[in-house]
């Protein structure tokens, strides 16, 4: 973590992929907690090192149906904290940010891309509800209609097209996606700290609440279609690189 000119810098640090996991998330809420104390820090960038924002979950590594639902369950409850940071969120999102990488995205104020970026809600080609309160955010940055045609659908958002349809707010230069989106940081941290706040409160006033419900109904979803063979089916295909072949069940 890094405070310059009023800004706080956060940067996943497990390339190339920063795989979404609690581990992950822990550390990103724990961080942001931490920086919202400093009184100098006015704005925070989420920034990545290597090649992808966060390229979603890393089903390659194991565990089973009962452990998957635990470990939802206990990030959903650290989630809910980063919704809760007063502090105004900007991700500089390179390369991918894929199922939870994307909800990770969506859960910051801004969002700064270049037309290589990919937004990616993969869930329905894995067989399984989306989460991280992607039911919430997605719908509201882009519309009922739009967040539809992702979720269902699967299909990649590329950068150009995210700032077209509201998912990002700004296009900057190939690669320079972490300078784009400090100096829009550093553009908040030099205005009137307590207004920014309170701007910030009033107009995402029920968020946390409407995510937390959000949520709770999310994991539920999951769990139940965890279970299904078309879900293993879906992870198996993707780690086999490979199209699946779902039968409804």
């Amino acid at each position: 973590m890094v405070v310059e000119d009023g800004v706080g810098l956060l940067e996943m640090r497990r390339p190339p992929a920063n795989y979404f996991d609690e581990q992950l998330i822990s550390q990103i809420v724990g961080a942001a907690l931490e920086l919202e104390e400093d009184p100098r820090c006015r704005a925070l960038v989420l920034a990545s090192e290597g090649k992808h924002f966060c390229a979603g979950a890393n089903f390659g590594t194991g565990g089973g149906f009962e452990d998957r639902v635990a470990v939802s369950e206990r990030l959903y409850r650290r989630a809910i904290q980063l919704f809760e940071v007063k502090t105004p969120i900007i991700a500089a999102v390179q390369g991918a940010a894929i199922g939870g990488g994307l909800g990770l995205a969506c859960a910051a104020d801004f969002r700064v891309v270049d037309a290589s970026t990919r937004f990616v809600a993969n869930f329905s080609l894995l067989g399984f509800h989306h989460g991280f309160g992607l039911s919430v955010t997605l719908p509201d940055l882009v519309g009922r209609r739009v967040a539809a045609d992702m979720l269902m659908t699967g299909r990649k958002v590329g950068g150009e097209e995210a700032v077209h349809i509201g998912l990002a707010d700004r296009l900057s230069e190939p690669g320079r996606q972490r300078e784009t989106a400090l100096a829009l940081a550093r553009s908040i941290a030099a205005a009137a700290p307590l207004a920014v706040r309170s701007i910030r409160a009033t107009l995402r006033a029920d968020l946390p609440q409407r995510v937390r419900a959000a949520l709770d109904h999310e994991l539920a979803e999951q769990a139940r279609l965890w279970a299904t063979r078309d879900c293993a089916e879906g992870i198996a295909a993707s780690l086999e690189r490979r199209s699946p072949v779902f039968v409804g069940e």
